[in-house]
């Protein structure tokens, strides 16, 4: 904010109205928030005629050479110890990044639920899924895996679970589940986490004649 540009400018000439020489001058500190605190400006009337008298602040300037290139916190907590501060403003930012996760890659679109039962039950369902998330995300540190949580569930999101319907003689079904076979790529991912998936879950149970599929 040179001073030669400043009384050159300001206050424009067709500018006779105090209000509106400073509603300029608060858009131009607002474009410029990075030297506006730098400086004191202010609106006089001499012999009639508005000027803009301004005054830079040595001790502001210090202060913004002493900042510059340093990532600044100001808080109300009290505290003597800098880096519990640091830790406290780490786990702000992780509980935003928690809702970003629950907004996008777990989709839990907000529902409106009318009984307390119902709400409490909707917050238990997305904390489960950050905390599956959020352990996928550490399993995958701990394996050395540079793919985020959604890139692993999107390489596996093709397994599925089947059930195979038997009929029998006598009117009733056999159900059967069965896990599909990974591809070459999934199985490596697997292989890397440590998981083994089983050909079959241990979920067969015979039909009643009542809950028969026909």
């Amino acid at each position: 904010m040179p001073s030669r540009g400043l009384k050159n400018a300001w206050p424009p000439a067709h500018l006779k109205d105090r209000n509106k020489i400073e509603r300029q001058i608060g858009r131009i500190q607002a474009r410029h928030p990075q030297v506006a605190d730098l400086y004191t400006i202010g609106v006089e009337d001499n012999a009639g005629t508005l000027r803009v008298a301004w005054r830079k602040l040595e001790d502001r300037n210090q202060w913004q050479q002493a900042r510059k290139g340093a990532y600044l916190l100001r808080t109300n907590v009290q505290s003597d110890d800098a880096e519990q501060l640091w830790k406290k403003y780490i786990q702000l930012t992780e509980v935003e990044a928690a809702f970003r996760v629950l907004k996008t890659e777990l989709r839990i679109r907000p529902f409106f639920h009318h009984l307390e039962r119902r709400i409490k039950a909707h917050i238990l369902v997305a904390f489960l899924g950050y905390a599956l998330w959020v352990t996928l995300k550490h399993l995958l540190r701990r394996r050395g895996l540079s793919l985020s949580p959604a890139k692993a569930l999107s390489i596996l999101s093709t397994l599925r679970s089947v059930d195979i319907i038997l009929p029998t003689t006598d009117g009733r079904h056999i159900r059967l589940r069965r896990v599909t076979t990974p591809t070459d790529e999934q199985q490596q991912l697997l292989d890397r986490l440590d998981i083994t998936i089983p050909e079959r879950l241990d979920l067969d149970f015979e039909c009643s004649a009542d809950s028969a599929m026909r």
